[in-house]
């Protein structure tokens, strides 16, 4: 069975409670939302030690979130994360504009 995961950066997530997990007899993804990352790195540790064989995160991660998230897998998981190249920055800017509007109920 292929167990993968995707971690998603979100401030007033509860990893506990703000993950979907979908599963079939070849495969089974777990979304988990997490507000930070410390707490994001807890829960790829967490991911990692019940079999989940790579961990995708969001591009909010950056540098910096995405050592952490390795650091706690510790080699147990593969981690990948999206990264935005300069040619993108401008519509990177847009969408974190437009999703900024929706959540404020503009």
């Amino acid at each position: 069975m292929n167990i993968w995961a995707t971690i998603i950066l979100w401030d007033e997530a509860d990893p506990g409670t703000d993950r979907l997990v979908r599963e079939t007899k070849h495969e089974r993804l777990t979304i988990v939302f997490a507000p930070s990352f410390e707490s994001a790195a807890s829960v790829a540790a967490e991911l990692a030690e019940q079999g989940t064989g790579l961990i995708e995160l969001c591009g909010g991660f950056g540098i910096n979130g995405s050592a952490a998230v390795l650091k706690a897998v510790d080699g147990r998981a593969a981690v990948g994360s999206v990264s935005f190249g300069i040619d993108s920055l401008t519509q990177a800017a847009a969408y974190k504009t437009k999703f900024e509007a929706t959540l404020a109920g503009d």
